[in-house]
């Protein structure tokens, strides 16, 4: 039985090392195409007559030579994928390809041929003994190599075991490892697990080598630890990276045979590396784990970043993330530690370069702690809010040292990220609420570009609405708006080139701050508009009190006049976010201020230059126009038609006067519609008046009926006399139910004559007219009256359409009475106050028939203030008529 196992191995080793070598070979033709010459078995030997080394390919079936060729030194040899070997051969002027069966046999032959021309360079300079000795050698070891490698497997070809380590079987071993496949590659990696002496024997061979300086044997350990590395075995990284092997196992990795000069890597981590220690650390474990972490990640990505998979390379971070998180996990278990921390950095004793170290050890350590659970990553960032961290953080904020500040903000980041509420408690309970102003402080100090943005993404998480919750929600945004938002605008304000504001806040919170401007950046000042729009959306009750307030949004669209451009896009955006509110008081805010006139002048003077300011202009208007806001349309396209008149050709500024148009339009035909039904229904109140009267009088049905009649005659006129049709329209509506009919009393009445000065604005304040309003110059003090009347003229026009039908009325009336009598004017102006005592008696009747008749109108006008009544007559010291 012993023999036949033994004939039946030796079968499988002759039948495995055939198919190793069994190759095809193919030759080009002229046409650009293979030809395939035939299969058989290739071979490294003597060339017949010659004492090189050549590759001779036997036919399979009856040994004829297929193919004989010489290796020198001046071939270049090709190795195409995993199985094919090519060149051109010189004798035969075509190229040439060896096609192998087996992976495993290409990779032999390859590693054969690269070895002999190596050798055959070495010999021509002189390096190596003359001939082909060294070349043959390394045939001879290869022969022997290959029929060892066979002892250690078994009938299946399955690995039994290792070569043992020495420095002769070193190649052997090299093999194993490298040209096994993936069931062999396991199968070594448990081996060596398993081996003990495994790494200590290699690491001896190792310093034996580095001794004698053999570099040959030097760069054959370094591809067999490279290799050990690539099998990827978790208790092969364990034994590797371990304290007692890492070093050997780094200097062997320093004898690349790629590179030319020695790397120093053991020298580098014993002198130049450091470990320093903010707060001793007695637990050993920590200490182990954490040099460990430190010489994964040198090895991973020093050593070797050019060497190792993506397999290899995903195992190496799982280590590095595995030993994280059991250090942080010891670390926070030990109270003791954590404590001692903290008073180290609460001392006043404490030297500069001490507490830039803890404070970078407190900013790993947090940093660290993303390796942790989600629920013991909340747990640790509770305790160490207990502990007093944000009072660190507030010293830490106030400190001259920039990587310190860098520090602290990365920390407060790391708590947001985790529990806002954490850093929202402690501002609301703190006195004073230092830390919340020092990050706003700290927005506007120079820290560098990346800074700010940090100090932005803090307070944005901190006053994120969609996050709030608890008590603490309201609280932490009143108190930014009370007390930091003020300053925040007027920092803005002030880096601004200076123009006459023409409305200032009352409560200025600039006062007693000196803000150097020239040390504020552009970029500062971006990230402060960011913000604002920030608030704008989160907080639109809130901010929107503030703007109302102060003259905030003016402020801001200061950034207009700046010379970079971005910053007037990042105000033209601005602008942007709050109409996009769509929110009635702020729009008639912008309205009476005349808060687009920033944005236009921009957009004029950017010319037809086709960049961010030209679309965003462009982009708003469009906004106002298919969100329907019809105060801003008319106020748009009356203030600005003329300047944007050169810009007609954009489709934007064609729809959005197409659309004023249309307003137009559509409120001439609401007054055509209106002026009947209004006449309809004044006559019908007047008649409903006089039915009430002559039902509720008590005296001779004949007397009653001729009172009645006098009393609306002498109410005529006084109202005539006193010029009541000039006052004001809106307070006083005209009674419709006796007007149009005259009777037989009114034979002797004599109207009074048109007033020659009567302004031409009487009818024009009311009247909404198709011709263009010219823009006025809100800067220039001479026209501050027509500024007056024009906004009047918007505002009247938003009211009520009710009143310009009334308008018509009234205006038409007067005209008749006007041509009628051309002589009364001085009767009625000094028959004023001879008919005040009747104006008196008619009081109540008067003020009945108005609120029949112009109730609603009455209503509408009653919330405007004095200042914005539609009155263009100079009245005396009291009134012909009023509303009570």
């Amino acid at each position: 039985m012993g023999e036949q196992e033994q004939r039946e191995a030796s079968a499988a080793a002759a039948a495995n090392s055939s198919s190793m070598q069994r190759v095809k070979v193919y030759r080009l033709r002229d046409g650009g195409k293979w030809d395939d010459r035939g299969t058989g078995h290739v071979a490294i030997d003597y060339i017949e007559g010659s004492k090189d080394l050549g590759l001779t390919v036997l036919d399979e079936e009856d040994n004829e030579t297929l193919l004989v060729h010489n290796i020198t030194s001046d071939d270049i040899y090709r190795k195409q994928e995993e199985t094919i070997i090519s060149w051109r051969d010189p004798e035969a002027a075509t190229e040439l390809a060896l096609s192998f069966q087996e992976a495993a046999g290409c990779s032999y032959i390859w590693d054969n041929i690269c070895e002999i021309q190596r050798n055959l360079q070495f010999s021509n300079l002189g390096a190596l003994e003359v001939g082909p000795c060294p070349a043959s050698e390394h045939l001879e070891a290869s022969r022997v190599l290959h029929s060892h490698d066979e002892s250690f497997r078994s009938v299946n070809g399955e690995l039994r075991e290792l070569p043992p380590v020495d420095l002769s079987n070193l190649p052997l071993i090299l093999k194993t490892i490298l040209e096994g496949g993936i069931t062999d590659q396991m199968r070594v990696a448990e081996l060596i697990t398993q081996d003990r002496d495994f790494f200590p024997k290699l690491l001896e061979i190792f310093r034996m080598c580095e001794d004698l300086e053999n570099l040959d044997d030097l760069h054959m350990i370094f591809k067999l630890v490279r290799g050990i590395i690539l099998l990827n075995s978790p208790s092969i990284f364990d034994k590797i990276f371990s304290d007692e092997f890492i070093l050997d196992i780094i200097g062997a990795l320093e004898y690349d045979p790629e590179v030319a000069k020695v790397q120093k890597h053991r020298i580098f981590l014993k002198d130049h590396v450091i470990f320093k220690e903010a707060i001793p650390i007695k637990n050993v474990s920590v200490v182990s784990r954490i040099h460990q972490t430190y010489r994964i990640g040198y090895l991973k990505d020093v050593i070797l970043p050019r060497t190792l998979d993506d397999a290899t390379m995903a195992s190496l971070n799982t280590m590095i993330h595995t030993n994280n998180a059991a250090v942080i996990s010891l670390l926070k278990d030990d109270a003791c530690f954590i404590q001692e921390l903290f008073s180290r950095m609460r001392s006043p004793n404490i030297s500069v370069e001490s507490k830039r170290e803890l404070v970078r050890f407190l900013h790993e350590f947090c940093t660290l702690s993303k390796s942790l659970p989600l629920v013991q990553q909340l747990r640790l960032f509770r305790d160490l809010s207990g502990e007093g961290v944000f009072e660190i953080i507030s010293d830490v904020l106030q400190s001259q040292d920039r990587k310190i500040v860098s520090a602290g903000t990365d920390i407060v980041i790391l708590f947001l990220n985790q529990d806002p509420n954490l850093l929202r408690s402690y501002i609301v309970q703190q006195e004073g609420n230092s830390l919340l102003g020092l990050l706003v402080k700290g927005m506007v100090t120079d820290f560098g570009e990346q800074m700010h943005c940090q100090f932005l993404e803090i307070l944005r998480i901190l006053m994120d609405s969609f996050t709030m919750s608890g008590a603490h929600r309201d609280v932490i945004i009143e108190i930014f708006y009370e007390r930091h938002l003020d300053y925040l605008v007027d920092v803005i304000a002030s880096c601004c080139p200076p123009r006459s504001i023409t409305r200032r806040a009352t409560n200025s919170a600039a006062i007693g701050r000196n803000t150097e401007v020239h040390l504020i950046k552009p970029e500062i000042l971006l990230n402060i508009c960011e913000l604002l729009c920030f608030c704008v959306v989160h907080h639109p009750y809130r901010i929107k009190c503030n703007f109302l307030m102060n003259n905030a949004i003016e402020k801001i669209l200061t950034m207009t006049r700046r010379s970079e451009k971005f910053l007037v896009v990042a105000a033209v955006r601005f602008m942007r976010t709050i109409i996009s509110r769509n929110d009635e008081h702020l729009v008639r805010h912008v309205v009476k201020f005349n808060l687009l006139k920033p944005i236009i002048d921009a957009f004029v003077e950017n010319g037809d230059r086709y960049n961010m300011l030209q679309s965003g202009v462009l982009e708003l208007l469009e906004h106002i126009r298919k969100e329907n806001l019809k105060p801003l349309v008319i106020y748009v396209i009356e203030s600005f038609s003329d300047q944007l008149m050169k810009f007609e050709h954009f489709g934007s500024i064609q729809a959005f006067k197409l659309k004023y148009q249309q307003y137009l339009e559509s409120a001439e035909t609401k007054l055509s519609a209106s002026v009947p039904d209004i006449r309809k229904k004044a006559e019908g109140r007047g008649l409903e008046k006089e039915e009430e009267d002559y039902f509720n009088e008590d005296s001779d049905e004949e007397d009653s009926v001729r009172r009645t009649k006098h009393a609306h005659h002498e109410e005529r006129k006084a109202d005539v006399a006193n010029g009541s049709e000039a006052d004001d329209i809106s307070s006083r509506p005209k009674s419709g139910g006796l007007v149009d009919y005259a009777d037989d009393d009114d034979e002797d009445f004599n109207p009074p004559p048109k007033e020659p000065d009567r302004p031409a604005e009487d009818d024009e304040l009311l009247k909404i007219s198709r011709v263009k309003r010219k823009s006025v110059n809100t800067g220039d003090g001479k026209h501050a009256d027509g500024e007056v009347r024009k906004r009047q003229k918007i505002e009247t026009r938003i009211t009520c359409s009710k009143i310009s039908a009334l308008t018509s009325l009234a205006s038409k009336h007067k005209d008749s009475l006007a041509l009628s009598s051309p002589s009364c004017e001085v009767n009625g102006i000094m028959g004023e106050h001879a008919t005040h005592s009747d104006e008196q008696q008619h009081s109540t009747d008067a003020a009945e028939t108005s609120r029949q008749i112009g109730g609603d109108c009455i209503k509408a006008m009653g919330n405007l203030s004095s200042e914005k009544a539609v009155n263009t007559t100079k009245t005396n010291d009291s009134e012909p008529y009023s509303v009570r």
